[in-house]
């Protein structure tokens, strides 16, 4: 056996997503060679994909020490970082690689990735272009061309870089989702869905892709896509709060966004219903969406109910307390749509508080209450606004 079969059948396993075994094989090898730098870097790239970062930038070191006239050790380095989601040092290292060596394609994408972490789009483009010069037929750099030029508005130019990405190769998941990404952009919400479900065939565990599907789904419905519009025209800042006091007809356009929201949070729980409910597409709707969906639409109802029944019986406070139960579709929506679990349980705690002063209102027939009640659930697009910027970094 020579030293370079060990070697080979960690290249051949890593591959194949085995990277314990991987590891097996180039600590075997190691143990034979201490100063082996290919599979210093190798082990690197093997630890650093079980989890074990500490370790891998060790090894990663250890190679580029060992070895920092060569380009491999470099990128190995630059991939360990990557991984790892430190793109300073992925930067730092992926720099070096391409200092000797600027005609390996796979660098340039690993660069373009590594500056995808931080969100610099022109440089992803860039990047991705000069590695699209070495290799043409490179589909994941063109599908990360696509990516950026989404993100940098030029949707058309996404399109047809996501169009080629998917002609270099059918079978890449990777490619039809950013050519629905693409297709979004371009207002296109049909095609986007064909995409996320090509994406689904592709690799059932696609969990990104399986969200995008839905938005698409739900794109595809005039109103909520003219509502959502609407509200993503019309958001304001919380800031403006401070302006009202100043300049009084702002209380217009805040009353105006806090519609917008609701009725577009409205249109969200009944095209969520609607699809949860369809043969083709329930299985893409967890318990909990359409749970909320369902909440969503009976508060509504209940409050619409109560509002009728107010004005049936002469009641005010009833009535009031019925527009304060449909309000409350904000702040259920608001809850439900924020990513920090914190964040989640402070709005699920206003939520409940709005709750109980509606029923108070009833209780007590105070109509100032109930009134208190619908400004705050409308309002709490702004509370959500708050504490996700409080709390959105907090697990």
């Amino acid at each position: 056996m020579t030293v370079a079969d060990p070697l080979q059948r960690a290249r051949t396993l890593m591959q194949m997503r085995r990277p314990a075994e991987a590891e097996r094989e180039l600590r075997g090898l190691l143990a034979q060679e201490p100063q082996h730098t290919t599979a210093h870097a190798f082990l690197a790239l093997a630890l650093v994909e079980q989890g074990s970062v500490a370790e891998a930038v060790a090894e990663a070191h250890e190679a580029v020490g060992l070895a920092p006239e060569q380009w491999f050790t470099h990128y190995a380095a630059g991939q360990v970082h990557y991984r790892a989601r430190r793109p300073a040092e992925a930067m730092a290292a992926i720099n070096a690689s391409l200092d000797l060596e600027p005609e390996y394609a796979p660098t340039w994408e690993l660069l373009a990735r590594t500056q995808m972490l931080t969100g610099q789009w022109p440089q992803v483009a860039e990047a991705a272009r000069r590695g699209l010069a070495i290799d043409p037929q490179d589909a994941d750099l063109a599908s990360l061309l696509a990516l950026a030029l989404t993100h940098l508005g030029d949707a058309e130019q996404a399109r047809a870089a996501a169009a080629h990405a998917v002609q270099l190769d059918p079978e890449s998941a990777t490619a039809h989702l950013v050519y629905g990404h693409a297709a979004l952009a371009c207002g296109d919400p049909r095609t986007a869905a064909d995409a996320f479900r090509e994406v689904l065939r592709l690799d059932p565990g696609f969990d990104q892709a399986r969200d995008l599907l839905v938005t698409a789904l739900k794109q595809r419905n005039p109103l909520y896509r003219g509502l959502a519009r609407l509200r993503g025209r019309f958001r304001g800042g919380w800031w403006q709060v401070f302006l009202l006091p100043a300049v009084p007809p702002l209380i217009a356009v805040f009353v105006l966004i806090a519609v917008l929201h609701w009725a577009a949070w409205v249109a969200e729980a009944w095209t969520t219903l609607r699809l949860a409910r369809a043969k083709a597409t329930r299985l893409l709707f967890e318990g909990t969406e359409t749970r909320v969906a369902v909440l969503g639409c009976c508060l509504v109802a209940v409050g619409a109910a109560l509002l009728v029944l107010g004005v049936a019986l002469g009641q005010d406070a009833i009535g009031t307390a019925g527009v304060a139960v449909m309000a409350l579709v904000t702040p259920v929506q608001e809850a439900v749509h924020t990513g920090s679990a914190r964040g989640r349980a402070v709005l699920y705690g206003w939520t409940a508080l709005l709750g109980l002063a509606i029923v108070t209102s009833v209780v007590l027939t105070s109509v100032a209450t109930a009134l208190l009640g619908v400004y705050a659930g409308l309002a709490t697009i702004w509370v959500a606004a708050g504490v996700r910027r409080v709390l959105g970094s907090e697990g």
